[in-house]
Order: C-alpha cells, then sequence, then structure tokens
C-alpha cells in the first residue's frame, strides 16, 4: 500500500513540475505540448487553485511568484520522506 502511495506522490511532484517548467516556454495551441500542458493543468489545478485562494503570489517588482507550486513540492516532499522512508 505505501509502494502505491509513493508512487502517486511521485507522479503529481512530477506533474506539478512538468508544470511549473512548461509555463516558462510559449507554446504552440496546436501542438503537443499544448496537449501535455492540458493535461498537467487539469491534474494539477485542483490543489494549486485552491491552495491560491490563501496564498497569494509574492509581488517581486513587476514579476509575481506563485508561491502555490512551491507550497506543493514541499508539502509532496515531506509526505514521501514520512511515507516513504
Amino acid at each position: 500500500m505505501a509502494e502505491i502511495v509513493c508512487a502517486a506522490l511521485l507522479a503529481y511532484l512530477i506533474a506539478v513540475f512538468g508544470r511549473i517548467i512548461l509555463s516558462w516556454f510559449p507554446l504552440n495551441p496546436e501542438g503537443f505540448g499544448a496537449t501535455i500542458a492540458g493535461f498537467l493543468y487539469m491534474v494539477t489545478d485542483p490543489v494549486l487553485g485552491t491552495l491560491r485562494r490563501y496564498i497569494p503570489p509574492l509581488r517581486l517588482g513587476s514579476v509575481a511568484l506563485d508561491l502555490s507550486s512551491i507550497v506543493v513540492i514541499f508539502g509532496i516532499s515531506i509526505l514521501r520522506s514520512a511515507i516513504c522512508a
């Protein structure tokens, strides 16, 4: 049972990292990258959207840093170290 939870947490962690990386690049709306990005957004939006309601982006001049992704990565890392150790 722990192996399944560990695998699911790792898959979600990879999805969050993938979403972060794809957000840095412009994507062709009809390309394969847009399909992957759409899937990653669909998978990660429920958790990240909920956190964004409570954790606003950190403004650094004209740039806004989305802290919800960092909180999710940190939380998953803690869960994985507790469950998968």
